[in-house]
């Protein structure tokens, strides 16, 4: 793939996707300004690949302009991954969040648009794009909310509904990349996300929920359960999403421009309550639960329909929802020292 700059890299999806990188031969320049916890174990893990000889480490910001003029030049692919990515963040400090999801890709973009090379630019939206979805008929079940006017989730189609500073910030940023191929024919691509997870996902109470309900459970740790924990998300490992995007790269003639829902779709859909249940089979202890209430915001359903993606490149889930849950807790349980 020749050159490649990740904004954003020394994030969970951001390092994995560039050892994938690096496993190729891609030339690779991560850019991150190292403030999310975790994010120097992560490069740390990153420099020991064996071929770190062609991995570049920026340290900047994309809210600056300048950094980000020093990244893009010579790249032929930029996977914007940068990003504020809590909704209750965005809620107390709502200004840097608008900084960082909105201006920020803004910069990346005009620096894309300037380079001589005209680089595949490959973004990493979020389902909270289309809001609370309020109006879609959701029923109440047992253990989860379904939605039966939906039976294959949320397509491409559905309104887009910013709710919360996150939403917003994000929503402005994935119509901005998405705008940049129809005025300026940039070769943009929008990956709207479900919940993404994996080895290297040091999750938190507001952000990466499926890896920090584990990590919790491991270390004998309490989590609050915010509503009932009917709530439906799809989660999808993040191997597979890195599979989509280098699918949509390979495509690109086929993908510029496009905007795709993705997840783990209908058949790794699973509310709070259905995970935290395979979650202690697994581990083979109980969580600790405490209650909270609704956070702003918070879909009771969202499930990603992801047959355009299929049909349009072939891309369909391969690791399902118990597999790909043993896999994160084996690794956290063998890097457990990073988390005590």
């Amino acid at each position: 793939m020749g050159k490649v700059l990740i904004t954003g890299g020394a994030g969970f999806i951001g390092v994995n996707l560039a050892a994938k990188l690096l496993d190729r031969g891609s030339s690779v320049i991560v850019l991150d300004n190292l403030s999310r916890e975790g994010s120097r174990v992560n490069l740390g893990w990153l420099l020991k690949h064996k071929n770190s000889k062609k991995l570049k480490i920026m340290r900047g910001d994309i809210r600056n302009q300048a950094h980000v003029k020093q990244a893009v030049p010579g790249c032929e692919i930029v996977f914007h991954l940068a990003a504020q990515v809590a909704v209750t963040t965005s809620v107390t400090n709502p200004k840097e969040d608008f900084e960082i999801n909105a201006l920020g890709t803004f910069n990346v973009l005009e620096e894309v648009h300037k380079s001589s090379k005209r680089p595949i630019f490959i973004y990493s939206s979020t389902n909270k794009v289309y809001g609370e979805m309020t109006d879609i008929g959701t029923r109440e079940g047992k253990t989860r909310y379904m939605i039966p006017k939906m039976p294959f989730g949320v397509n491409e189609r559905n309104p887009l509904d910013f709710h919360s500073p996150y939403g917003c910030s994000k929503g402005a940023a994935d119509q901005y990349v998405h705008d940049y191929f129809r005025i300026y024919n940039l070769p943009t691509v929008v990956f709207r996300q479900s919940c993404i997870y994996g080895p290297r996902q040091m999750g938190v109470e507001d952000q990466g929920w499926v890896a920090y309900f584990a990590i919790c459970n491991i270390l004998g740790k309490p989590i609050t359960l915010y509503g009932d924990g009917k709530q439906v998300r799809d989660v999808l490992y993040v191997d597979d999403l890195i599979d989509a995007y280098f699918l949509a790269v390979k495509n690109i003639k086929k993908c510029a421009g496009r905007v795709y829902n993705i997840g783990g779709g209908v058949k790794n859909a699973v509310s709070l309550l259905e995970y935290i249940e395979l979650l202690e089979k697994i581990v083979g202890r109980n969580l600790k639960i405490h209650r909270g209430n609704w956070r702003p915001g918070d879909q009771k359903v969202y499930i990603s329909d992801i047959r355009l993606l299929e049909k349009e490149i072939g891309w369909k889930p391969k690791v399902n929802l118990e597999s790909g849950v043993e896999k994160l807790v084996t690794w956290i349980q063998e890097n457990r020292k990073i988390f005590d």
